[in-house]
């Protein structure tokens, strides 16, 4: 599978290195089409395609809260948002184009992610890596309006960081 993962660090307090996470943003979109209960239920089902392509924004709450409250109607800042644009299209308005899907976009607050990490007492990478797999998750389709689906969400979560070696135990 090829991958087309564009980074954007916006927030100079954390500085990225884009290449390890987008190596381990491919580790966890493998590990989960690995999981038939995600692969054969997520949005890329029935589609041929070659290369995934989405964004990453890395950002503050204070640019959360400015997108929550223009595109989604919530005022209070987000520690993540995902535009999950190909799996919340219409069937009929979904297209593959030169063999890539483009599945949308996740922002993440970095400074939400340090306050939670600091709250939990764990790293603030694996805070990170654990709502990079949320958001691939929402790219990828799934949603956690009711407890089974966010017990769903949270699990292969959990999973997809035990595949890579990091154990999240904190909720």
């Amino acid at each position: 599978m090829n991958y087309n993962i564009e980074i954007d660090n916006q927030y100079p307090d954390w500085i990225i290195d884009e290449n390890k996470y987008k190596q381990i943003i491919q580790n966890i979109f493998e590990f989960y089409l690995t999981c038939p209960e995600i692969k054969e239920k997520c949005c890329l089902i029935n589609y041929e395609y070659e290369k995934i392509a989405f964004d990453i924004l890395f950002t503050d709450s204070k640019t959360t809260h400015q997108i929550n409250r223009e595109y989604r109607n919530k005022d209070y800042p987000a520690d993540i948002i995902t535009f999950a644009i190909f799996a919340d299209s219409p069937e009929d308005e979904k297209f593959v184009l030169d063999m890539e899907i483009n599945l949308g976009e996740i922002i993440i607050g970095l400074d939400r992610i340090v306050e939670e990490a600091t709250k939990k007492e764990i790293e603030k990478e694996t805070e990170l890596i654990f709502m990079l797999s949320h958001g691939i998750l929402h790219l990828l389709g799934f949603d956690h309006q009711t407890e089974e689906e966010f017990n769903f969400v949270v699990t292969h979560q959990k999973l997809a960081l035990k595949s890579m070696g990091i154990t999240y135990d904190k909720i």
